[in-house]
């Protein structure tokens, strides 16, 4: 089981690691943008959408790597206080039955969004706008895809922690 953790937490790094460049590339972006707009006056609309684009896949692919850092959101009210073993159910419970559902629908949903959209060649509404409208929108069923493998890794790490005696 071990083995299959480290597994996934290692693709949930590489995956992370590489993403992390995405926020580098919009930081590049957004002061182009900044400088052509205020020195020059003007904006093109491609760089807007990029600017939209790499947004969207910054937050969207580091959703497993994000969680597997335990860094996403939570509503804590008695999860501090737990035991170990305490903690390790919830984590268990929420992931079965709320992360792991969630992720499985989010997936099939967006696949066929996405792919609706390259069978069409969606591109952007706007005069100058970007191309491939459906990159961004595989990113959906790429990014809950991620999640759900960093989801698999957090089941087995709660497993283990309750089968651990020491807890």
């Amino acid at each position: 089981m071990q083995k299959i953790i480290n597994i996934l937490d290692e693709i949930g790094e590489k995956i992370g690691t590489t993403v992390s460049w995405v926020s580098v590339l919009l930081a590049i972006i957004i002061g182009l943008d900044v400088i052509i707009r205020y020195v020059f006056q003007f904006t093109y609309v491609w760089m807007i959408e990029i600017e939209i684009y790499l947004f969207g896949m910054l937050f969207l692919l580091a959703s497993g790597y994000t969680f597997k850092f335990d860094k996403h959101v939570r509503v804590d009210i008695f999860y501090t206080k737990l035991s170990q073993k305490g903690k390790a159910w919830i984590d268990l419970l929420g992931a079965v039955f709320l992360l792991i559902p969630w992720c499985y629908v989010v997936i099939v949903s967006s696949w066929y969004y996405g792919l609706s959209s390259f069978m069409i060649g969606e591109g952007s509404p706007q005069p100058g706008g970007l191309p491939a409208l459906y990159v961004l929108k595989f990113c959906i069923t790429l990014g809950f895809a991620f999640l759900l493998l960093q989801g698999v890794s957090s089941i087995l790490k709660s497993i283990q922690t309750l089968r651990n005696k020491d807890n």
